[in-house]
């Protein structure tokens, strides 16, 4: 077999492995930030548009989160502070992907307008869409909704910043 070959054959298999509407997958979000489980929130993108500066992505509500043991016994949600943190996850999946950013690590500047207007339990599937306001080298913002259904569950402006190199260490 050739390296063409070999190479066909890989691009195949992972073309065979991609679930139709999916345009990343929980491996591929692995790659692009530093979340993992059980603090991943957010499980595929489905839809990209870097034009729009546009992206949504979902995340499937199961019982056994781990967040559910305690919050609340007998009557499981999903806390607010967490779909705005799955917000924040698909924002930095969609500045990761922005030339630049790569490698880099963006950090919670400020959650405003915050409103929660649903309960998320067990069984929803938890839409995650980010509309970039303002992306530049060391600041970005974002309007961000999370819906079950296309019932709003939680909305806010999401703003985050990068520090310099080094600062993290």
């Amino acid at each position: 077999m050739t390296d063409t070959a070999d190479t066909a054959d890989t691009t195949d298999t992972a073309a065979a492995l991609r679930v139709e509407g999916v345009v990343l997958s929980t491996r591929e979000i692995e790659a692009l930030i530093p979340h993992r489980w059980p603090f991943l929130l957010v499980d595929r993108i489905v839809e990209y548009q870097p034009v729009r500066g546009f992206i949504r992505g979902e995340k499937a509500v199961s019982a056994g989160e781990w967040f559910f043991q305690g919050h609340f016994p007998g009557l499981p949600v999903m806390p607010g502070v967490l779909q705005v943190e799955a917000l924040a996850q698909t924002m930095g999946v969609y500045v990761a992907q922005q030339e630049g950013f790569g490698d880099r690590l963006g950090l919670f500047a400020g959650i405003e307008e915050c409103r929660f207007k649903r309960v998320v339990q067990p069984g929803d599937r938890l839409s995650l869409e980010v509309t970039m306001e303002k992306l530049g080298r060391r600041f970005g913002r974002a309007r961000a909704v999370a819906s079950v259904d296309g019932e709003v569950a939680c909305e806010a402006t999401l703003s985050f910043i990068i520090p310099p190199a080094g600062a993290l260490r």
